[in-house]
Order: structure tokens, then sequence, then C-alpha cells
């Protein structure tokens, strides 16, 4: 018997193979020419290393060095030793496009298009190679407008086993997509589609849930209640449906199909116009119960703009409640997206470029410095604070290795050159285990690791970085600082040669030691400034 495997890599590209009896999901993915990180095949590295989120199988044999039994526990697991006993998802540790891989593209007919109201459109296509297409619930698609050779995101609102494909769109005036749903689509019409992407789907299903949906989020929320028909359990279910007005309330009648069809399924729905007909005004919040919440033993899936979003988590930390797992998307109903200006490079930076260039004779790239337009989806990171968790760093860490993920093998020459400038201007200031200059090293520090950020060309990456309250402490508390962890200087002349190398897993490695060491650096520096105020 074959299962499929969903393998969700770190970029929201999501690919599906099929694995044979007692085949391997390395061996899967490499025949279907998926190239997972992978070295020794013999469960010996841990390279492959990757974390099943859902499904059963059997983890196969390998070392306590390449996966612990704690990391085993946590669901963790060796694609090349485990073989499937039901389908699963993974989480791969790397892009797709690392992987060689990439979302496929396909064509489309549209099959129908249902005019809910003038702020809502739904619709639906076909395509010939539909059992080609596999999908999580919960995914989207970018779908390109006829015409203007742009793209818009969507989430399926039909199920993974559904012969057709539909869509719910928001009508928002000047919108490419908006406006050619709302006065030239024709059934017919042929569209491209690239997917699926994302990581908001339905996980497995141990616990009640709570369904949260704000407007068209209730596209991906009718996604997961098809799958969840599917599946052999009676575990409660409850979804919540808030809209702005009436006319933005669409699709009940399929709501109400549920209740019949899927067990222990209820919902509501609320309008926050207060000239609303409906029987509940004002926000999704209002209609939370105890019993919706269980105690927190409970699955919360939100789909909806961001002040929705921030408003079931500030419900949530006002009432103590931490639910046991929350997945949530935010979306902006926008026309166009706002652009976005990369970053100034520090002065740091543009003396290393400039040393790089009359090193290499080479021109050296300090980033895009062309305005990025802003995705429609937001992704948001909230962690506790440095003094009560270790969380920021590891939130830190986890950015690093995705701008690795997206650099390494893809610098220049000359770009390798700065970054191996820059780790040298980083380590001229310390002595061993003491700071000589700790200002000079905080400003050196900082353009060493904003670097690999920079050349990504993505600046909302950057952004994420520089947010986060660790690298704002970082760059306060080590000014003042005299002990340093004296690894610290070793690792970014490692990181950089193995750049050099173009060795993806040890500077993963290298990364994640060097992650302990700056932590260590950074409890020492926040302990000290915290005595010299006491002082």
């Amino acid at each position: 018997m074959s299962f499929q495997v969903a393998l969700s890599f770190e970029d929201g590209v999501t690919r599906f193979v099929k694995c044979g009896p007692n085949e391997t999901v390395a061996d899967a993915s490499y025949k279907a020419r998926i190239n997972i990180p992978l070295d020794c095949r013999d469960g010996a590295c841990g390279t492959c290393k990757a974390l099943c989120e859902s499904g059963t199988y059997d983890g196969g044999d390998y070392i306590e060095e390449a996966l612990t039994d704690d990391e085993a526990e946590q669901g963790y697991c060796l694609p090349c030793q485990m073989t499937p006993e039901s389908d699963l998802v993974l989480q791969i540790a790397t892009t797709s496009d690392v992987a060689k891989t990439s979302a496929a593209t396909y064509t489309a007919t549209i099959t129908d298009i249902r005019r809910f109201s003038d702020s809502t459109v739904g619709f639906s296509v076909e395509i010939p190679n539909r059992d080609e297409l596999v999908f999580l619930p919960g995914q989207y698609v970018n779908i390109t407008v006829p015409g203007t050779g742009q793209t818009r995101s969507y989430s399926f609102s039909t199920g993974p086993n559904d012969p057709h494909l539909s869509f719910l769109v928001k009508i928002t005036e000047g919108g490419l997509m908006s406006e050619y749903l709302r006065d030239r689509a024709q059934v017919g019409d042929t569209l491209e589609f690239t997917g699926p992407l994302g990581s908001f789907f339905l996980r497995e299903r141990t616990r009640p849930a709570l369904l949260l949906a704000g407007g068209t989020g209730l596209a991906p929320i009718l996604a997961i209640l098809a799958r969840m028909q599917e599946q052999d359990s009676d575990l409660p279910v409850h979804l919540i449906y808030g809209a702005s007005f009436d006319q933005d309330v669409v699709e009940l009648d399929k709501l109400e199909e549920y209740t019949r069809s899927l067990p222990n399924f209820t919902f509501e729905y609320c309008v926050s116009d207060p000239a609303t007909s409906a029987a509940n005004k004002g926000y999704v919040t209002s209609l939370f119960e105890p019993k919706h919440l269980n105690d927190g033993d409970v699955d919360v899936y939100l789909c909806g703009p961001p002040p929705m979003v921030e408003a079931v988590r500030t419900h949530f930390d006002n009432e103590g409640l931490t639910p046991a797992n929350f997945f949530f998307e935010k979306f902006n109903n926008s026309a166009t997206g706002a652009a976005e200006q990369a970053p100034e490079p520090t002065e740091a930076e543009r003396i290393a470029a400039e040393k790089a260039a009359a090193e290499t004779g080479l021109p050296v790239s300090l980033g895009s410095a062309n305005a990025v337009a802003q995705d429609n989806y937001e992704i948001g990171e909230e962690h506790p604070p440095v003094t009560e968790s270790d969380a920021q760093f590891d939130a830190r860490m986890a950015l690093e290795l995705g701008a690795l993920e997206l650099t390494i093998g893809r610098l220049t020459d000359a770009q390798l050159v700065e970054f191996r400038i820059l780790a040298e201007a980083s380590t001229a200031s310390i002595d061993h285990d003491r700071f000589t200059d700790a200002g000079a090293f905080t400003d050196t520090n900082a353009a060493f690791h904003e670097f690999l950020f920079r050349c990504c060309g993505n600046p909302v990456l950057l952004e994420a970085y520089n947010r986060l309250e660790v690298t704002q402490l970082m760059r306060k508390v080590l000014r003042t600082a005299q002990w340093v962890d004296e690894q610290v200087p070793h690792d970014h002349l490692q990181i950089v040669r193995a750049f050099e190398r173009k060795d993806r897993a040890a500077a993963r490695d290298l990364i994640v030691s060097h992650a302990e060491h700056a932590k260590a650096t950074m409890r020492r520096a926040i302990e000290d400034s915290a005595k010299a105020e006491i002082a």
C-alpha cells in the first residue's frame, strides 16, 4: 500500500510524493526529482532531519547523534530512514529552490461565477490535470490576473478531493482581480495559477477545534471543513464567522449543510455594522464561550484581516488563556500592495563594500535598493520577553537560518569578500573573552548579521529581524559589555568559510552553535547592565 507525503518547504511551497511499501521518504522524493537535504542515507548525520506534523511512520534505524530521543519525541524524523504507515505532512528545513523544486503552474478554465453581492464574488475553475494538483486544506495559490501579468493570492474554498476548485474574492475598488471579476470575467475564460503555497492548513485532529473567519477569510475555513467531513472523527468543531456588513456574509447555506453532514459541527456569525439585521451584532470575540475554548485544550484556526487576528490574541491574553495550538493567517484587502524600500546600508557595510570593491575590482551590491511590493499576506511573530524566555534568541536564529537558505551558493565573489571583511572587522574588537572596544563590536557585529538579509533583496526579512526585542536589546547592552564568549569571533570567520565552500550543512551547524555563544554573551551583558543600573 502506498501513502501520500506532503513536503512543506520553508518558502511556503508544498510538494507531494507517493511512498510505496517499505520505501523511505527520501527515496520517494529523489525519484520525484525533489532533492530534499540528504548526505549519508544511513541515519548517521542528521542532515535530512524534518518535523512530522501529521501521520504515523516507522522511524527506521539511526544513531543518537543524528536524532536524539527528545527530538524523536517532539516529532522530528529522518526521511532517509522513515517509512510511512499513513499519509504524512513533513516540514522540510530548506526552501523549494534549494531542493530544485517549485510550485507548479496550472492552466484553468472558469466554469462558474457567483456574484454574491457588490462586495464578494465566488468563482470556480477546472483544470485538465486535476489529479496532479494536490494541496492541503487551507493553502492558497497565486492567480495571474488576465491581461496584467500580475498575481493575486487566494485560498481554495473547496477541499483537496473536490473535482472543481473554488475561490472567494473581496471586491476592492481599484483592485486588479476585483475589476476583472466584476467587469470582464466570463465562464470559459482561461486563468493561470501557481501553487499550492502557504503553511496555514488543517493539522491532525486530536482535540476540539475553534474556527474563526473574517470576511473572505471564510474560504480556507470552508476547505478545512470539507476535509473534516471526510474524516472519521466526532471531535467538536465550532465556527464563528464575522463580517463588516450584511452583504459581506456568504455561503450560509453551505455552512448549514455542514451542521447536518459533519458530526458535532456548529456555527454562528456576527456583523459589526450597527445597522445589521443579523442576530449577533459586533465582533467574533463577543461570541466566545468557555465550551468553545475547552480550558485551552483546543486548536484554533483563524483567517482574517490583521485587526481581527490581533483582537483575538488580545482576548486570549486578557483571559489568561493559551490555546494548545493557534494557527493564523492575516490578509490585507488592498487594491495594490504598498511598496517598501530596503533599509539604507550601515556605515560598517559601506566601508566593507568599498574594501571588497577595491580587492575584486568589481562593484558590490549592498542589497536591493528597489521598492519591493508587499504581499497581501502578513506574517507576524510574537514571543515572550527576553527576560522570561529564550524564544527571542531562537526566533533570531530561525530568521538567520532562513537567510542562509536564500543566499548559500548564490553570493557573488565580491559579496563573499565583503562578508569576510565584515567578519574580520567584528573580530578586531575582541581579545580572547574580553571586548577591547565594545562599541565598535556592536556596530560591526550588527553589520555582519544583517549582511545576508540585505543580500536576499527582501526588506521584509530584515524588518522582521530588526523588530525582534533581542536584536534591539543587543545594540544597547553590548556597548558597555566586557565579557564575550571567546568562540564568537571564530564563529563569524567559520561561517564565512562555509559560505565560500557553499557548504550549507556546515553553515547551518555553525549558525546554530553561534546562536548559543551569542546568547551566553547577551545573557551576561544583560545581567551586568542590570547590576550597573542598581549600583
